[in-house]
């Protein structure tokens, strides 16, 4: 049986502990090791239920679309220069699987 595992917390930075029994039902159900705490994941739950209900508006970010020059926005923080506009994004999407 697996030892309690120390781990760090991506959002808070605080330790926490992936016990022994956590880590058999992570291995039995093919999930990868967690990188949030319970407290952080609870948080990140709540906030994707609201943005997903419409509660809480999602923040977007502004772009200028590297394939038109476009502005548009994203919901998501770009982490480099290669971001495409809504438009551009569907249509490079439909040429990849013509299907969609």
């Amino acid at each position: 049986m697996a030892e309690d595992q120390t781990l760090t917390c991506r959002d808070c930075n605080e330790n926490f502990v992936w016990s022994s029994g956590e880590q058999e039902f992570y291995a039995q159900k093919g999930l990868s090791q967690p990188t949030r705490c319970k407290a952080c994941r609870a948080k990140k739950k709540a906030m994707r239920d609201a943005e997903r209900s419409g509660a809480v508006e999602r923040k977007m970010y502004d772009i200028t679309c590297s394939n038109c020059g476009n502005p548009g926005q994203v919901p998501f923080e770009p982490k480099t220069d290669t971001v495409l506009c809504r438009e551009c994004f569907m249509a490079q999407r439909a040429a990849q699987d013509p299907q969609a």
